[in-house]
């Protein structure tokens, strides 16, 4: 019993390291890139994060922030009115608004509202792929 509970702990802290160091090469990653596409990625990467875990039954995958309607940006900020998200298979409206820090890397404020599920019949007109 000891030496599977010493084992959990070993792999949990393994698991915790690897997680670390992904979440530090993605940084890396996105800190490389133009400011305006950073700003766009993190704020879309938020969307997903905070779906995930304040709605129960979804597991959100993508979201194309300029599904329905043109994103409106300044430096700092993003609004994404006629956004999407994929969840399980399905598409929904999705609008939010989104501040960053100013270096675009790190979210000051975020707030979200989910709409409809996206007929199948509309995705292709709106850059939804399945």
């Amino acid at each position: 019993m000891l030496k599977s509970t010493v084992l959990a702990i070993a792999a949990a802290g393994l698991a915790s390291s690897a997680f670390a160091a992904d979440h530090s090469a993605i940084r890396r990653q996105i800190a490389k890139l133009d400011p305006q596409t950073r700003l766009e990625q993190r704020c879309n990467g938020r969307a997903i994060g905070r779906i995930a875990r304040e709605r129960k039954g979804m597991s959100p995958e993508e979201v194309v922030a300029y599904a329905f309607a043109d994103t409106i940006k300044s430096e700092h900020a993003m609004k994404a009115p006629g956004a999407a998200f994929r969840s399980k298979g399905k598409w929904y409206h999705l609008s939010y608004n989104c501040h960053t820090t100013d270096d675009n890397m790190s979210i000051v404020s975020f707030d979200y509202r989910i709409g409809a599920v996206v007929p199948r019949s509309e995705w292709s007109k709106h850059y939804l792929v399945p």
